[in-house]
């Protein structure tokens, strides 16, 4: 178990507001090079070479050489998943007008309707598909705990997901992954599917081309083809 300093450390270290914007531009489980990141967070390239330094030896942050490039991307899901989480209090804790009705998570509306959570769908949409399997009993969601039925794995696999695969295998062992497990989502406070087989659901979908990333976002975009998809299969109307 964590100590208090370990605690502390990790705190200050996503506390600091560069930081803090790179590791959310890193959110959407791409890797990015220092250069890039030093944009987003409007800092020199030195600065930022220092601070993705203290991020990988805290174990937040991994870093991958190709060629002359380095790469930086989160180093886990469960980072991923901490940040994700921070933003759900933090989005809480906002002050407001004792009237004003609060609006949790992003303004963007294209965020708050789809986006990755590092390597899941998030947003309206995502919570949307899980209450579909929920109801049809092809999936289970209880507190920190996600089942996926016998049904639920033919379901996916005639969606063209196939669970006995070497990529989900490996995707369990990176870190000791979960199977599948929900995920509280940030705008609408409830959980979505995430672990090995959200991601993979995820990554179908972008490759079938139901859903496209958003130049310079994390919000992604339902096609004409993913909407027909997503009704056919979900019963969801967009």
């Amino acid at each position: 178990m964590p100590n208090i300093a370990s605690l502390v450390g990790t705190a200050a270290l996503v506390g600091d507001l560069a930081r803090a914007n790179m590791l959310m531009a890193l959110m959407d489980g791409m890797a990015m090079t220092a250069s890039e990141l030093a944009r987003v967070a409007n800092i020199t390239p030195q600065t930022a070479s220092a601070h993705l330094a203290r991020l990988t030896e805290a174990g937040l942050l991994a870093m991958e050489k190709q060629g002359r490039h380095r790469y930086h991307r989160l180093a886990s899901p469960e980072v991923a998943k901490m940040l994700e989480s921070i933003m759900t209090v933090a989005a809480g804790a906002e002050p407001s007008a004792p009237a004003r009705r609060v609006v949790p998570g992003p303004r963007d509306q294209a965020m708050r309707y789809a986006r990755t959570c590092y390597d899941h769908l998030a947003g309206s949409l995502a919570v949307r598909l899980s209450d579909s399997m929920v109801s049809r009993k092809l999936l289970t969601l209880s507190g920190d705990q996600a089942e996926l039925s016998g049904n639920g794995a033919r379901f996916l696999l005639g969606l063209g997901i196939d669970l006995d695969t070497e990529a989900l295998q490996a995707a369990q062992r990176k870190g000791g992954r979960a199977f599948c497990r929900p995920c509280l989502d940030w705008s609408e406070r409830r959980p979505h599917l995430a672990g090995a087989v959200g991601a993979l659901l995820c990554s179908h979908s972008l490759s079938q081309g139901w859903l496209r990333r958003i130049p310079g976002s994390r919000a992604v975009s339902l096609t004409p083809t993913g909407k027909a998809a997503f009704e056919n299969a979900f019963g969801i109307i967009p």
